[in-house]
This record gives structure tokens, sequence and C-alpha cells, in this order.
């Protein structure tokens, strides 16, 4: 277990999220993508799902609101509530479009929204309004409840609260691969975050 940060974690609890399984290939995502499981999707919550079922210990347990986030909770037997505070990034008018489509459409407007985290070209949200919206939703936990929760979320999401987690700059969410059904716990409360890697199955 590797874990980042000076302060003794095991007086805090923790926040474990879970990157819900895959809709689609990598090369078929779409911005904001509102498709469910796939067949592939299924069969990779089936092969996990023993490391991941001791994680349904956890007294809070949410998703994101998307389709495939709610049936990746659902199949794993956690009964997930949805989350209106974690959904996907607003991707305005490119929603349902992949990142090459777009990039071929307006090449520019791609480019900003890459190096500017404040910009929407899209008419959306800004990369620093996610982020700051996926962060404001964990230091909402009431401090010392002591409850471990559990989240399964959009990969965008996940990616969005390590780095507010880590009190990164922006631009350190491009850098972050999260891959479907993957997990990570965030230990402490009210913007003092720390980040935590677990084996399969470990708990908060």
């Amino acid at each position: 277990m590797w874990r980042c940060g000076l302060h003794d974690l095991r007086t805090h609890a923790g926040v474990t999220l879970i990157a819900a399984a895959r809709s689609a290939s990598l090369l078929a995502e779409r911005f904001d993508d509102d498709r469910p499981l796939d067949r592939a999707g299924w069969d990779d919550v089936q092969r996990v799902a023993p490391a991941l079922l001791p994680l349904g210990v956890a007294e809070l347990r949410y998703c994101s609101p998307s389709p495939r986030s709610r049936a990746t909770g659902d199949a794993l037997g956690f009964a997930p509530l949805a989350q209106p505070a974690l959904r996907d990034c607003d991707m305005g008018r490119r929603r349902g479009l992949t990142l090459g489509e777009v990039t071929v459409r307006e090449p520019a407007a791609v480019d900003a929204w890459l190096s500017d985290p404040r910009s929407a070209p899209h008419g959306g949200e800004s990369l620093h309004a996610f982020i700051s919206r996926v962060g404001g939703r964990l230091d909402t936990r009431p401090v010392g409840d002591g409850a471990r929760v559990l989240a399964v979320a959009e990969p965008a999401v996940v990616r969005a609260a390590l780095t507010y987690g880590l009190k990164a700059p922006p631009s350190t969410y491009w850098n972050i691969d999260v891959r479907p059904l993957s997990t990570v716990t965030l230990t402490g409360h009210g913007g003092r975050w720390n980040l935590r890697l677990d084996a399969p199955g470990g708990t908060p």
C-alpha cells in the first residue's frame, strides 16, 4: 500500500471510488456518454466482482447518475444512490461525440479547451468548474462522521476527484489514466485529502 501525505491516515475515514465498467471501447468513447454497459463491460464486472464485493460493507454507497455507473453498482450488489454532483462533465454541444469527431469539426476550440481549464467553448462546463463541483461533493462530507463511503463513478469523475484531492493544478487531470473498474481511496475530510492505493478488495 502506498500512502501520500504526513498525517496518520488511520484517524480519517475514507471515500473509495470505483470507476464504472465500460460502455464502449476506448476509441469509441463519447463525451457525456449515456449509453449502458456493453457486453464486454458486463463480463468485466463479473470477472472482478469477487475482489470488489467486500467494498460493499461501506455504510454510504453512491454512484454517478449515468446508466453505466448505476448498472455497475447494481451488478456488484451495492444498490448505490445516484448523486447529481457526481455526474460527468457537462459537454454542451459536444455531448455524444468522440474527441476525434470534435477535433475535426472545431480544432481551435479543442486546443483552447485542452490548454485553458476555465474555457468552455462547447457551451457546457469548464474543466475548472467540473473539478470544483466534484471536489465540493467530497468536502461536504461531515467531519468525523466515521462512516465509510463508496462511490461508483464515471472515470472522468474519478480523475476530477483525484486532481482536487491532491490539490494538483487542473492540467494534472489530463495525465491521470483511470481504467474501468479500477479503485482508489481518498482519505481525509474538508479540503485535506490524501491518496491511498489499495489491493483489490481492500477496505477504506
